[in-house]
């Protein structure tokens, strides 16, 4: 097997929980406190001498990558799994090839593919419940009929906010949006509550909140409607919908059906934390497809999101789509595998035909929250982003200014990242060749 492009520092930079981690890290990558280090193409290892007597045992799978370390940290991955990653992308020797990994790695990996196996063959061996019918028939016209009145009283909320106009929907407190989010929780229509407190807020917080509040206001309107027509909607329309109003597909449903092979280059990735839920979201770009798709992750309450793939890494790998029309969700079937040549960063357009092209993605589902671009040539300022042509567009509230500042330089780059509405998140920027996340 070929090994794999070792990666850049950014990429490592990009998997750290916190910048304290990373600037712990870079501190311990250097070759003095680590002894018994070594990596093959799926498993990187070594050992770091901390405050204690014995050194702590590091291994890395750089598939997935997933990470193990004896230290106490309760942080993943911690500061020497990062800094060990640093220093085997240093490339300078500290960290050196082998045909054979440690025994103490080796027994890691085996106890991960062992727990795979034994989870696997528990799932073929359980026993396969025969659903009933008629239950499911009962479940399904019970959960229909909350979810209709649901929307028709949501739809009545509606038409009572245009007669009032938007101007006294401005004086509202936040408690008059979230009941109306917490009554459509209530009828098992959450993503669409999780919109209707977004927007709640950006009118009560936000300088441009007529424009945000009208834009809702057609997409939440479009929605009524195309549930009241449902029946005549196809596969696609109803999975974009289904998406939006929270009624989620399973997802060995998912596994079933829309599958595809490729070489998939990870675009970028964002985090979110709304107190409530945390939401890791990450873009791949298929070499042979030139599709690209978003694989989502959550974590409620104490749970912990997985490590983030490496932003410009790829990966050979098998996904399945969700139902969709445009901006399609996607999930592994397998686990992928890395793949031995990277694949190259789109060379972007302008904002113009991005715009176009965002357009075109919210004719094909009105309800998609944000849709993927990559700008050519783009000059970064501090509240937008300027391109050849002259065309600017606003950056969102969340967006990682300075570091995008000092990436770039002033100098035009280019850069790929979620127009959201009329607003830009930048994830991923190219310097020099380089594919950096943000």
């Amino acid at each position: 097997m070929t090994r794999p492009t070792r990666w850049t520092a950014a990429q490592v930079a990009g998997l750290a929980p916190d910048t304290s981690s990373l600037a712990a890290a870079r501190r311990l990558a250097r070759p003095g406190p680590w002894s018994d280090t070594g990596s093959t193409d799926t498993l990187l290892w070594g050992k770091c001498q901390g405050s204690g007597r014995t050194p702590y045992q590091v291994s890395i799978d750089l598939v997935g990558p997933a990470f193990r370390c004896t230290c106490p940290s309760r942080k993943f991955p911690c500061k020497h799994g990062l800094a060990l990653l640093l220093l085997w992308v240093d490339g300078s020797g500290s960290v050196a090839d082998a045909d054979e990994a440690a025994g103490f790695a080796q027994e890691w990996a085996a106890e991960r593919s062992a727990r795979a196996e034994a989870k696997a063959a528990g799932e073929a061996a359980r026993p396969t419940r025969t659903p009933d019918p008629a239950a499911a028939a009962k479940r399904l016209e019970d959960r229909l009929a909350l979810m209709d009145g649901g929307m028709d009283d949501f739809a009545r909320w509606l038409t009572d906010l245009a007669r009032g106009g938007t101007a006294a929907a401005r004086h509202q407190s936040y408690t008059w949006w979230d009941g109306t989010a917490a009554r459509l929780v209530d009828a098992q229509l959450p993503g669409l509550a999780d919109d209707v407190r977004s927007v709640g807020g950006a009118v009560s917080g936000r300088p441009d909140w007529a424009e945000r509040l009208l834009v809702a206001l057609g997409r939440w309107w479009t929605a009524t409607r195309a549930w009241a027509a449902r029946e005549s909607l196809d596969a696609a329309q109803m999975g974009d919908l289904r998406a939006y109003l929270g009624w989620s597909t399973s997802t060995e449903s998912v596994r079933r059906g829309d599958a595809i092979t490729d070489h998939w280059l990870v675009l970028g990735a964002h985090r979110s934390d709304d107190g409530r839920l945390q939401q890791q979201r990450t873009w791949l770009r298929g070499s042979v497809t030139a599709e690209t798709v978003q694989v989502l992750d959550f974590a409620a309450g104490g749970q912990v999101l997985p490590v983030a793939r490496a932003v410009g890494s790829t990966l050979v790998a098998t996904i399945a789509r969700y139902p969709g029309a445009a901006v399609r969700r996607a999930l592994f079937v397998d686990e992928p595998a890395p793949a031995g040549d990277p694949a190259r960063m789109p060379s972007g357009s302008t904002l113009e035909h991005a715009q176009l092209a965002a357009a075109q993605a919210w004719g094909a589902n009105p309800w998609a929250r944000r849709v993927p671009v990559v700008l050519a040539d783009v000059r970064v300022g501090i509240d937008r982003v300027v391109d050849a042509e002259g065309a600017s567009v606003p950056l969102t509230d969340d967006a990682l200014v300075w570091p995008l500042l000092a990436l770039t330089g002033g100098r035009p780059s280019r850069v790929f990242g979620e127009l959201e509405e009329s607003r830009l998140r930048p994830l991923t920027v190219v310097v020099d060749g380089e594919v950096v996340g943000l």
